[in-house]
C-alpha cells in the first residue's frame, strides 16, 4: 500500500504498519460473498460495524479499509441472522389471488400497447404520406429549376450571339437583309 502521504489518512493508528490485516470494503464483500452495496448498507445501519482504520485517496471516492478479522466477525453475525427475524410478517395473499392480479395486469398492458400500436401505425402512415408528397414537390421544384436554368442559358447565348452579330435577333437568328 504505497501511495503519496497526502492521500493516506489513518483513523486507527494502531494498524499503521499492519496493513496486511486490513481489507478494502469491496474486497471484504467478495470475501464473504455479498455485494458491495450490502457492505455499504451494513456500515450505514449498524453502529457495531467495524470502524474504518485507513482512508486512501482524495475526495468522495476514497478507499476505505477495515480490520479483516473484525469485519469477518461482524459479517458472520449478520449472515447467520434469521432472514426477516426482526420483521413482523403479515398475512400472505393466496397464490391464486396473485396470479389473478398478474393476469389482469397483463391484460391491461396488452390493451394499452395495442392502442399505442394503432396510434403509432396511423402516425407512421401519415408520415409516409407526407414524405411522398414532399418528395413529389421536390422533384417538381427541381424540374422547374432545371427549366429556368435552361431558359437563362438560352438567353445568355442569345446575348453573346447578339454581341458578336448585331443583326441577330434575340433568339440568335440573323435577320435577313
Amino acid at each position: 500500500m504505497t501511495t503519496p502521504a497526502t492521500s493516506v489518512v489513518w483513523l486507527r493508528p494502531e494498524f499503521q504498519g499492519r496493513e496486511n490485516e486490513l481489507v478494502h470494503l469491496a474486497g471484504a464483500a467478495a470475501l464473504v460473498g455479498v455485494t458491495r452495496s450490502t457492505v455499504s448498507n451494513w456500515a450505514k445501519r449498524h453502529a457495531n460495524f467495524p470502524k474504518i482504520a485507513l482512508l486512501m485517496g482524495i475526495g468522495a471516492g476514497r478507499a476505505k479499509y477495515v480490520p479483516r478479522n473484525e469485519f469477518l466477525d461482524f459479517a458472520r453475525v449478520q449472515l447467520n441472522k434469521e432472514l426477516g427475524a426482526a420483521r413482523k410478517t403479515g398475512s400472505h395473499r393466496p397464490a391464486a389471488v396473485i396470479r389473478s392480479e398478474q393476469i389482469a395486469h397483463h391484460e391491461r398492458q396488452i390493451t394499452r400497447l395495442t392502442e399505442l400500436e394503432k396510434r403509432q401505425a396511423k402516425t407512421l402512415a401519415d408520415t409516409r404520406r407526407a414524405l411522398r408528397k414532399h418528395r413529389a414537390r421536390l422533384a417538381q421544384a427541381r424540374q422547374r429549376l432545371e427549366t429556368e436554368i435552361a431558359a437563362v442559358r438560352t438567353l445568355e447565348q442569345a446575348d453573346v450571339a447578339a454581341d458578336i452579330d448585331p443583326t441577330a435577333s434575340p433568339d440568335g437568328r440573323v435577320a435577313a437583309g
